[in-house]
């Protein structure tokens, strides 16, 4: 029989991968994760002169990463806080 494979996704790693594809420095970009009870804090600090497009207008861009964050901790049974630090 088929067995599915599971990966498991990194969350620090796709908050990464998104914020570097965003900036224009993405030697800057640095991703921190720590636990907190049973929720897990993802901190992303990027060049001060890169903060816009990580945040963009109106926080949208910040707040479709957290849902993708949010999506992809779902389907591991897991809940997941991004924060952007400056």
């Amino acid at each position: 029989m088929f067995q599915a494979k599971h990966e498991v996704i990194e969350m620090r790693e796709l908050v990464e991968v998104i914020a570097k594809s965003l900036v224009d420095d993405p030697d800057q970009v640095e991703v921190s994760e720590r636990k907190a009870g049973r929720t897990t804090i993802v901190e992303l600090k990027v060049a001060s002169s890169d903060m816009g497009k990580v945040i963009g207008k109106q926080g949208k861009i910040a707040k479709a990463i957290r849902s993708l964050v949010k999506a992809a901790a779902t389907r591991e049974n897991c809940r997941v806080v991004v924060d952007i630090v400056e």
